[in-house]
């Protein structure tokens, strides 16, 4: 094919895939820390496997692993592991919310990590790490993320959605899906392929399962865009009735590209869930997802990569770089410098803008860290546009 004609495929998993349980559970974990302590610190690894869950990692605060009111301790961490296991339901002799052995290794946050971020003196709040982090976003879709992955994370997230009602109960919870789209000058205009693996019952036949999933993707997909029927694959092993961690080992963070905008845009490396806001990992990521999306929100742009880059324990971000692919409205070097003085990048700066220091994380880990409507509660903030009228302006 022509330059300007091209296929692209981004995959998603869902809630139930071995390595969300994980993220799942250590975002659920930063949560109870942030409900009690909106400082604390959090890097918490979880591994399941066949009815076994292991944390481990490191905290700060609200008190070290201590029992009493307001603290979270290791009992309380084995009651957040076994409600996040109910909640995407697994209830199966492999793994089972009830029976899963849990075990704890969280200790304290080195100081020398500790010394590196927190204020002190002139000193203000350093990154917890070094390493870049890029935003998107493009207007291939009206939440302004790359089509192929923002309809991946839809189909699942539409089967999760009768798995959990109750109207599909054959369908269990681990599930992936893979979409691929024709471009066209630039735009997608189908889908040439569609790949969904969905764990059922043991009852159901591969055909059954495939006129389960097939509404769901019609439904999702824009009219006219469905594929080929010999290249809509359901289940093309055909039987996937083992699954979850009982099937496959699950670990904090192999889903990055998932997370984010599923191979349309670079990633930095660093993993999202398990880590509180003062990790630019994730709240630097966020932040140039938010400003990406504001600049093609205020027009200046079709499409925006934007990268930030930090060295621990300093507050600045050492460069912030802009491609904005040829569809600039603006030079971007005028973008970088109007939307580095409407937004603070320190990680202080970022979590304050942004209001991260909040329980806001569980929900996160699965159907994608961005495309989602920002919530009553500050959930998903990043994904707000309400800087694109200042920049429309500045600029």
């Amino acid at each position: 094919m022509s330059k300007s004609e091209y296929l692209f495929t981004s995959e998603s998993v869902s809630e139930g895939h071995p390595d969300k349980v994980s993220d799942r559970i250590s975002d659920a974990v930063v949560d109870a820390f942030l409900t009690a302590d909106p400082y604390a610190r959090v890097a918490c690894e979880t591994l399941c496997t066949t009815n076994r869950v292991v944390l481990a990692g490191e905290v700060r605060g609200p008190a070290p692993l201590v029992d009493g009111d307001g603290n979270v301790d290791a009992a309380h961490m084995e009651k957040i592991v076994r409600q996040c296991i109910k909640d995407i339901g697994y209830e199966q002799d492999g793994f089972h919310w009830k029976n899963s052995d849990v075990s704890v290794f969280l200790h304290g946050q080195s100081a020398d990590i500790a010394m590196g971020v927190d204020a002190a003196g002139n000193k203000d709040e350093g990154a917890g790490d070094q390493g870049i982090m890029f935003g998107y976003a493009c207007t291939e879709t009206e939440v302004l993320m790359p089509a192929p992955i923002h309809l991946s994370h839809a189909i699942l997230h539409s089967l999760a959605e009768a798995r959990h009602s109750g109207a599909e109960p054959g369908l269990e919870p681990d599930s992936k899906s893979q979409v691929t789209l024709k471009y066209v000058d630039g735009k997608p205009v189908c889908a040439t392929s569609i790949v969904v693996s969905t764990q059922h019952g043991a009852d159901l036949s591969q055909d059954d399962v495939r006129a389960i999933v097939r509404p769901h993707v019609e439904n999702i997909l824009p009219d006219g865009w469905m594929c080929p029927e010999d290249e809509f694959y359901v289940n093309p092993t055909g039987r996937f009735v083992i699954g979850g961690p009982d099937g496959d080992a699950g670990l904090t963070g192999r889903k990055i590209i998932v997370d984010t905008y599923g191979g349309a845009a670079p990633h930095g490396g660093g993993a999202f869930s398990g880590k509180d806001p003062t990790k630019v990992d994730r709240s630097a990521a966020y932040a140039a997802r938010y400003l990406a999306k504001n600049v093609v929100a205020s027009g200046a742009a079709d499409r925006c990569t934007l990268q930030l880059a930090y060295a621990i324990g300093v507050s600045k971000p050492l460069s912030v770089y802009i491609d904005t692919h040829g569809t600039g409205r603006a030079d971007d070097d005028k973008l970088v410098k109007a939307l580095t003085d409407l937004v603070d990048l320190s990680p202080r700066g970022i979590r304050e803008h942004l209001q991260l220091s909040r329980p806001i994380y569980a929900r996160t880990a699965a159907y994608g860290h961005f495309g989602r409507a920002p919530e009553a509660d500050g959930g998903f903030s990043w994904e707000r546009i309400d800087i694109a009228d200042k920049l429309k302006s500045a600029l």
